[in-house]
């Protein structure tokens, strides 16, 4: 059984910083992509960052620049600091990591960001 432990949910103001995390533990050798997924109030779930285990990125383009995704493959961790925070950014955000051609989901924390 594979699980996704999540952190660094919460709220912030506009302008400020927060750094999610996102642990996997289970029956795996390796995980081939790690990051995150976001749904925001009224809008499908759409693909935020990703990181390969070689370490190529991808990121949408309404946070490149802002957030930096990177990962521990020692650890099987994930991490996402986000700068420059805006309100459009308020969403739950999913950890997804995918190997063998399945995908796995965290529980999704809240990141809320409002004056």
């Amino acid at each position: 059984q594979v699980q996704l432990v999540e952190s660094g949910g919460g709220l912030v103001q506009p302008g400020g910083s927060l750094r999610l995390s996102c642990a996997a533990s289970g029956s795996f050798f390796s995980i081939d992509v790690m990051g995150w997924y976001r749904q925001a109030p009224g809008k499908l779930r759409e693909p935020v960052a990703q990181i390969t285990s070689g370490g190529t990125t991808y990121y949408a383009d309404s946070v490149k620049g802002r957030f930096t995704i990177s990962r521990d493959n020692a650890k099987n961790t994930v991490y996402l600091p986000m700068t420059s925070l805006k309100p459009d950014d308020t969403a739950v955000s999913y950890c997804n990591i995918t190997f063998s051609g399945r995908h796995y989901w965290g529980p999704g924390p809240q990141v809320t960001v409002s004056s």
